[in-house]
């Protein structure tokens, strides 16, 4: 088993409520500290003076208060909300700031935070609708709008929307291809987050958004995307030349059509690319004679030799 599979198990587990004494504040223990020396002071100097017992009736009501006092003065941060039950039964919601207890009878069994949550799960090995397992990775970002809600409709509000993020993704990957996963995301993230937020509003929860992060196919099947996709762009390619060249016949129609009426066009295009030919340096042009005599480039290609001959002596 991976390690990444090891640690979603382990943030899938439910996680215990908060409890009253995790939130104690430093000002009620700053409270329970000053009874509590004042109480040792008190015995120190009426030692010998009072009796035992004496003592004892003035430090231990000290002691008593300072306890009292500690687990009686709260502060929720701007945040959280503190669900105060009495006897049991639901009395409020207390923050943010400071507020009192009365011991023994209110307990804070849970403190709910506001803010924005984000929460990572994935589904591994899941089959999509044509058969092909994926691993998919995503992130949810939700908060809770209602503190009483999520308190008192389900006991772990924080593990139940993992697990039914977990759930609602295997289920819109069963209902789609690999190819509607892959280039489909955004419909695939606003579908995760309806079918979320659906299931997730009796507990006083909303999501904010669902992004997937990654989707993992296996690796024959990747390898078989990759040639199919360069099979793709050489059909595209071929495709491409074969309308250039369907293009380039269309311009030499064209052009036929051009000189077809007019011979004397078409002596002038062939003697300018006759010249173009013989100014080359030992470029060899081969004209059939019949063209020589039609185009009369006889004594066209006398004069170009004539002249080429002539231009060393003319250099000197």
């Amino acid at each position: 088993m991976s390690l990444n599979t090891l640690l979603n198990k382990k943030g899938n587990k439910t996680q215990p409520p908060q409890v009253d004494n995790v939130h104690v504040n430093g000002i009620a223990i700053l409270l329970f500290t000053i009874c509590m020396l004042v109480g040792v002071i008190i015995a120190a100097i009426k030692d010998g003076i009072w009796t035992d017992v004496q003592i004892l009736l003035v430090v231990f009501p000290l002691m008593i208060l300072g306890f009292l006092l500690m687990f009686s003065f709260k502060i929720a941060q701007q945040w959280e909300k503190a669900v105060v039950l009495r006897f049991g039964k639901f009395r409020g919601l207390k923050g943010p700031g400071m507020f009192w207890l009365i011991p023994l009878i209110d307990m804070t069994p849970r403190w709910i935070d506001h803010r924005v949550m984000v929460t990572p799960f994935s589904a591994e090995k899941t089959l999509t609708r044509d058969t092909v397992p994926v691993d998919v990775d995503a992130v949810l970002f939700w908060c809770v709008w209602d503190a009483e809600k999520a308190a008192l409709e389900v006991e772990d509000y924080k593990g139940a929307i993992s697990w039914a993020a977990q759930t609602a993704l295997r289920e819109i990957i069963g209902q789609m291809t690999l190819a509607d996963i892959l280039v489909g995301r955004a419909r695939m993230d606003a579908d995760l987050q309806k079918i979320i937020d659906e299931r997730t509003a009796p507990w006083g929860i909303t999501v904010s958004s669902v992004e997937i992060r990654d989707v993992v196919i296996p690796t024959d099947l990747e390898d078989a995307m990759s040639r199919q996709a360069q099979a793709e762009r050489e059909r595209q390619a071929r495709v491409i030349l074969g309308e250039s060249e369907m293009q380039i016949a269309h311009s030499f129609a064209e052009a036929a059509k051009s000189y077809e009426n007019n011979p004397t066009a078409l002596h002038l295009r062939a003697m300018n690319m006759l010249f173009e030919g013989l100014k080359a340096k030992g470029a060899l042009v081969i004209v059939p004679s019949s063209a020589v005599e039609t185009m009369n480039l006889g004594g066209l290609s006398g004069m170009v030799a004539m002249a080429q001959s002539q231009q060393p002596n003319i250099e000197k």
